[in-house]
């Protein structure tokens, strides 16, 4: 069992899910049982599948879910700028929030290739 806090794309994700909630805040409250509630949950699922992939038992039920956490990656890519065309997230924090899920969906899928390697 690994512990998911010393992954460093975990901690990313993890702030990342942060900054999310912070912006989505200021989404109109119409936007509460829409985008705000989806941005929040995918942004969520991130961070929460690398956790339980730590706690699985091999590497390829931990790939397993970090593949997951990838689908979510990029469902919050695409909320956000579906947030920034709405006019909901201001240019500066939608180029921040997009380069963070950028990186995130990169070191995804470097530590999958790593983790598949090992089969």
């Amino acid at each position: 069992m690994k512990d998911f806090r010393q992954l460093k794309v975990w901690e990313k994700a993890h702030i990342l899910t942060l900054s999310v909630y912070k912006e989505s805040g200021n989404f109109p409250k119409e936007e509460l049982y829409g985008l705000t509630s989806q941005i929040r949950r995918a942004s969520v699922s991130i961070p929460s599948n690398i956790a339980e992939g730590c706690g699985r038992k091999t590497d390829a039920d931990f790939a397993r879910y970090v593949q997951i956490s990838m689908g979510s990656a990029s469902e919050v890519e695409y909320q956000l700028l579906l947030a920034h065309d709405l006019k909901y997230i201001k240019d500066e924090i939608y180029s921040e929030l997009h380069k963070n899920v950028e990186d995130i969906k990169r070191m995804l899928a470097s530590l999958l290739k790593t983790l598949r390697s090992y089969r």
